[in-house]
């Protein structure tokens, strides 16, 4: 099952589709990878990735650096599976701002890949930050990474069984099947796992 997540920065995304893509290949019994497309440009960055290192610890995941040339993880991984992609936002970013010059033009090639790879592998959790909202205006190269992004946002909403909206850590679907609904509860069971866990090690660590 391919599930797509958007919303805006730092609202709980990451942490959400990390629970659903353990779920998933629990339950399907695969491996569990993590494509990891940041590439860290300042302490804030930098920051992120390692609370997001210390969310998925002990979950399974390997991690695959992945800033560019999505499909090519699969000569090193299982493409039967589970894989979380976080985030589109920062894949497009390394692909249209590249060290050799910027590629404006990259969208159509970066949505035939994307599609190649949501169809080689069939169990796929997306990430990508809702940039949309604003009512400001920006000069032409930010607004062509905008409307790119928007082109693969919605080729991977068509292209997904099942989409979230996530706010504050909440998530509105938007669309979904039957098979998810069993998904997302053993996701929600993974995440108080997750909690107790987390907390018993706390109390431990103050009590140490």
């Amino acid at each position: 099952m391919n599930l797509f997540l958007s919303g805006g920065c730092k609202n709980g995304k990451s942490f959400l589709a990390q629970r659903l893509a353990k779920a998933q290949a629990d339950a399907l019994n695969c491996p569990l990878y993590y494509l990891a497309t940041m590439r860290p440009a300042d302490g804030e960055d930098r920051l992120r990735v390692l609370r997001h290192r210390r969310e998925r610890a002990g979950w399974g995941f390997e991690t695959i650096e992945q800033p560019t040339g999505l499909c090519a993880c699969l000569h090193r991984a299982d493409p039967g599976g589970v894989f979380l992609l976080d985030s589109l936002t920062a894949w497009l970013a390394n692909e249209m701002f590249r060290p050799e010059g910027v590629d404006v033009g990259c969208g159509g090639r970066l949505e035939e890949e994307l599609l190649s790879f949501l169809n080689r592998t069939g169990n796929v959790v997306v990430v990508s930050d809702f940039i949309y909202a604003d009512a400001a205006r920006y000069d032409p190269l930010t607004e062509a990474y905008r409307r790119t992004l928007a082109r693969l946002d919605s080729t991977a909403v068509a292209a997904c069984d099942a989409v979230l909206e996530v706010a504050a850590g909440n998530a509105v679907l938007h669309k979904g099947s039957a098979a998810f609904s069993a998904l997302w509860e053993r996701s929600q069971r993974a995440g108080a796992n997750r909690s107790t866990a987390a907390d018993s090690a706390e109390k431990e660590g103050e009590n140490g």
